[in-house]
């Protein structure tokens, strides 16, 4: 069961970079931001109505879609609102926000539980707070609004963002290549974590103590969100990603074939700590595509990458019941070296398109 609510929830990611991106380009960053985060808390509260399995996992998929749109509109209005010196930094701090909201989804649930309906209820109604702060305090992206004065035409038509403009050339290479590298990495990492309260409970871990071990290993990454978000702005974006990604590779077998406690409960936090990739894909995708498609493009290649590793947790099963969990898990570690490999083609940080220069409309763009 907890294989298909995973793959449910990063099989919506996956579908809402085809609306939400498209909806960023032409209807502004915030307004998607707000519509994503009321789709994720609304349907997200919803789990606590009784409905059966197949109702569970409609809901899981809804609130996925939200939660995919939230990751287009956020690091996208991040990487165009600070200076490019800083966009890794800026871009990884906002985005750690995600482990710190599974270190206190942990002790909600811990408090709430066995009510689980009332747990699903509570955390649902708290993504109002994110939601009235946004619609307070956060202004439309200032360089998305030249665009789109730029796209508008002496009749006061607007040339519209097609999502077939992240197809076309030269965007082609890097909107396939890009995907296949997110997706690379995310089967690897949706791969582990799905499966490690399960792995660490059969190392003889007591229940207790996994929950422990995983609020350990989201306070890690937060730690490394931030840490490798300041060196991505030293040493450029793409190669400290390529290091996470194979420091990941190298720790996790280490990791696997562990069979001290005391010894797992240290070098969990460190592999959690490596994996900041997927903050700094936020910084580094946004900067590949000019203004008009930026959020299409970056949103296409993280949530239909993730979106594909929606089967991982599926596959790591058939792989632990053949061979077991442990097999299944050092798998992974090859995934992410095959995603650090992949990435070698795309263009550095500094050959990336210059975030605040407005793109012209692609050649048979229709106006409305």
């Amino acid at each position: 069961m907890a294989g298909w609510l995973a793959t449910a929830t990063l099989l919506g990611i996956g579908l809402s970079s085809l609306s939400a991106g498209w909806f960023a380009d032409n209807y502004g960053r915030k307004a998607t931001l707000l519509t994503s985060l009321v789709v994720f808390g609304l349907f997200t509260a919803l789990l606590a109505v009784p409905g059966g399995f197949l109702p569970l996992l409609a809901l899981r998929f809804v609130a996925g879609f939200g939660l995919g749109g939230v990751w287009s509109a956020v690091s996208t209005l991040v990487v165009e609102a600070w200076p490019e010196r800083q966009h890794a930094r800026a871009v990884a701090f906002v985005i750690a926000a995600f482990p710190v909201g599974g270190v206190l989804a942990s002790l909600i649930g811990s408090l709430l539980l066995p009510d689980w309906r009332l747990m699903f209820v509570v955390l649902g109604a708290a993504v109002l707070v994110p939601v009235i702060v946004v619609a307070v305090t956060v202004e439309e992206s200032a360089t998305w609004l030249t665009q789109r004065r730029a796209d508008t035409a002496g009749d006061g038509r607007r040339a519209r963002v097609g999502i077939g403009e992240i197809f076309a050339p030269p965007l082609r290479g890097i909107t396939l290549i890009g995907t296949t590298v997110v997706a690379l990495c995310q089967v690897g990492f949706w791969g582990v974590n799905t499966w490690l309260p399960t792995f660490l409970t059969g190392r003889g871990l007591d229940i207790k103590l996994v929950a422990l071990l995983v609020a350990a290993n989201n306070a890690a990454m937060f730690v490394g969100y931030n840490v490798f978000g300041y060196v991505a702005d030293r040493i450029g974006r793409k190669p400290t990603i390529m290091l996470t990604l194979v420091a990941s590779a190298v720790i996790l077998p280490v990791y696997v074939l562990t069979r001290n406690h005391s010894v797992l409960m240290w070098i969990g936090p460190l592999f959690a700590f490596l994996t900041s990739f997927g903050a700094l894909f936020g910084a580094y995708l946004g900067a590949l595509f000019p203004t008009r498609v930026r959020a299409s493009g970056a949103g296409f290649c993280f949530n239909v990458g993730r979106g594909v590793s929606a089967f991982a947790p599926l596959a790591l099963g058939g792989i632990a019941g053949g061979y077991g969990l442990p097999t299944g898990l050092v798998v992974c570690a090859g995934f992410f070296v095959l995603s650090a490999l992949t990435m070698i083609p795309l263009p550095k940080d500094n050959e990336a398109t210059p975030v605040g220069r407005p793109a012209p409309a692609a050649p048979g763009t229709t106006r409305g």
